[in-house]
């Protein structure tokens, strides 16, 4: 069990930080062992940069996908064994270790089948986010929905609302992402650096639900202006902003409606579980990167300067500390 966790040490740096060994356990609780945790691009990456209000200080801790191991379990626990693997989706940044309460769903925590590939589970957060827009938009069959900006959000985005049953275009600018967009079997996809981007996405819509997960400003705009819209449709507004503008008549014309969603519950992971299995939705095409743990400090100095550069960011915990690694002392 590593007793390491990451840590936004200053503006733009991580560093790994001891964080000693666990406490004795007690009745009613329930010993975590990490063994992959995913990257959280845009949240990690606003916090690191302090971007948007995010973070509050350094140092600081963020992210929340981890799948685990039950190492132990104490006294009067009878929800979950040792030795079961699980997804555990507190907000408690990277750490090697967890405790948590025998409620497992107080803790977002929820058993993983057999069978699974238990790297890319590790982005069942972000996917748990994007199954939650594509069900507060109301995505059902034979509707037409655009996804904009295919990062680990919007892809997922993308498979949950195929899953439903949606007919979806997905477009970007970056290469790697449109490859993923087509391995994952969208109906559309779309460069949108190309020159003749715009008459694509228009040539497949108007969209009954629009999925922002690129932040570009002038969206709400350009769905306008181009009539994208259907009438009584809902745009996903996922991708984080400082300030949101739209024209009121984009939904007073069309009487749709924009929704947030930042966030997941087990009744979303239980679903994504259920597409896994079924192979609705796969996570590992947009896995990218599978890193030792100490390989934390670059790997957030990618993000930091190149962004577009990762996908979906494993670590692995089973990987041995590389000589030569540097460690904090931390809580």
């Amino acid at each position: 069990m590593r007793h390491l966790a990451i840590e936004f040490a200053a503006l733009g740096q991580a560093a790994l930080v001891d964080i000693g060994p666990p406490p004795p356990l007690g009745p009613g609780q329930v010993l975590l062992e990490t063994l992959y945790s995913g990257v959280t691009n845009g949240t990690e990456r606003h916090a690191l940069m302090a971007d948007y209000g995010y973070g509050g200080g350094f140092p600081s801790r963020h992210g929340y996908q981890h799948v685990c191991r039950v190492a132990a379990v104490g006294e009067e626990v009878d929800s979950v064994q040792a030795g079961q693997v699980v997804f555990h989706g507190q907000y408690v940044g990277h750490r090697g270790w967890h405790m948590i309460g025998s409620d497992l769903a107080a803790s977002l925590t929820i058993r993983l089948p057999d069978g699974l590939p238990l790297d890319a589970c590790a982005l069942l957060g972000v996917a748990g986010v994007a199954h939650r827009a594509v069900r507060r938009t109301r995505v059902r069959a034979g509707q037409r929905v655009w996804v904009v900006g295919l990062g680990p959000v919007g892809i997922c985005g993308a498979m949950c609302a195929k899953a439903a049953g949606a007919v979806v275009t997905a477009s970007d600018l970056v290469e790697a992402r449109l490859q993923a967009a087509r391995r994952c079997g969208m109906d559309r996809v779309v460069d949108a650096g190309a020159d003749d981007a715009w008459d694509q996405i228009a040539a497949a819509g108007p969209f009954d639900v629009i999925f922002d997960g690129s932040g570009y400003e002038r969206l709400f705009h350009d769905v306008f202006v181009r009539r994208l819209l259907a009438h009584g449709g809902a745009i996903a507004a996922i991708a984080v902003r400082g300030e949101a503008r739209f024209p009121w008549a984009m939904l007073h014309t069309t009487e749709a409606s924009i929704e947030v969603s930042c966030h997941f519950g087990l009744e979303d992971l239980a679903a994504l579980i259920d597409h896994l299995q079924a192979g609705r939705i796969s996570l590992e095409p947009i896995v990218s990167h599978r890193l030792p743990v100490d390989a934390a400090p670059g790997l957030y100095a990618q993000m930091r300067d190149t962004p577009r550069a990762l996908y979906g960011v494993v670590f692995d915990w089973s990987l041995p500390l590389q000589a030569g690694a540097v460690l904090a002392c931390g809580s």
